[in-house]
């Protein structure tokens, strides 16, 4: 017969995590949620205003719309554009022909676990209008006037779109390179007998079959696209500068930061955070849903 104590010890040993969990996850995010309907600064009385944070955010405030299509845009072209380069390179690394594989994988793979402080800064030397790289090989060998990277705002979305893509493809390629080598061989082979060709190979079997890795992809994307922050923040000078000229680089995360950490109002925050999540939370449901389309079709 099992005793009183026996039956609770699992609990006891598991209680630690969940504990912490209560204290460090769920209380925080709880937290947040109450701020949210707040105003609430750190020296200032906390004033009850419903749902007005959020009103305001998405009717008057300007900088919270701007910020928000400048996340949008960049979601598109530096987080969603990494699968375009990712499939591809990952198809050419799990080809049985290819030497090396090894040396590809780290070196698609270093950008991912290279700080991003690091990164800012070496990409912030590069896009220098007078001493950077890309406008000297732009001046001198295409014979091109020098562009503005980090002062006119297409050219300051391109330089943090490309930054996030150099940062991300690699991470991409690995993950689908694991999805590739979880395709069972034979049905290559099977098609390679039926006179398929590679093309209608890939598009016949390799990308039905890689669906569920390319909507958790494309998720992790959406999640880290929405939540961008630390490129920008960089690139463009910090709480300082907010995106840099008219805000350009300013993006929804950034906004967030500077809105809680620089002006002292964790009540509107809080609503960006609760606003971002829901998003992200719809975009992710409709990847479900285009993915679930294309895998009964």
């Amino acid at each position: 017969m099992i005793s009183k104590q026996q039956r609770w010890a699992p609990y006891a040993f598991i209680s630690p995590f969940f504990i912490l969990f209560l204290i460090f996850g769920i209380f925080p995010i709880g937290y947040s949620l109450v701020m949210s309907f707040f105003k609430w600064t750190v020296n200032g009385p906390q004033e009850f205003r419903g749902v007005s944070n959020y009103i305001k955010l998405i009717t008057v405030d300007p900088f919270f719309r701007g910020s928000l299509w400048t996340t949008f845009l960049l979601l598109i072209w530096g987080s969603l554009l990494q699968h375009v380069f990712a499939i591809p390179l990952a198809i050419l690394l799990n080809n049985n022909k290819v030497r090396g594989k090894t040396f590809y994988k780290i070196l698609y793979f270093l950008p991912y676990i290279t700080s991003t402080v690091v990164i800012g800064m070496i990409f912030s030397q590069l896009y220098d209008t007078n001493y950077g790289w890309l406008n000297f090989i732009l001046e001198k060998v295409f014979h091109m006037e020098k562009i503005k990277w980090l002062q006119e705002p297409i050219a300051m979305r391109v330089s943090v779109s490309a930054m996030v893509n150099w940062r991300f493809i690699g991470w991409n390629t690995v993950i689908y390179l694991a999805g590739l080598q979880s395709i069972d061989k034979q049905l290559y082979e099977a098609a390679e007998i039926d006179g398929a060709s590679k093309l209608q190979t890939h598009f016949k079997i390799t990308l039905p079959l890689l669906l569920p890795i390319i909507f958790f992809a494309v998720s992790m994307s959406i999640i880290g696209g929405m939540q961008l922050f630390e490129e920008p923040f960089i690139l463009f000078g910090g709480y300082k500068n907010m995106g840099g000229p008219n805000n350009a680089g300013l993006t929804s995360a950034y906004y967030l930061m500077a809105t809680g950490f620089s002006f002292n109002r964790f009540g509107k925050a809080s609503s960006i955070a609760w606003i971002l999540f829901l998003i992200i939370i719809a975009m992710t449901w409709i990847n479900k849903l285009v993915t679930d389309k294309l895998q009964n079709r």
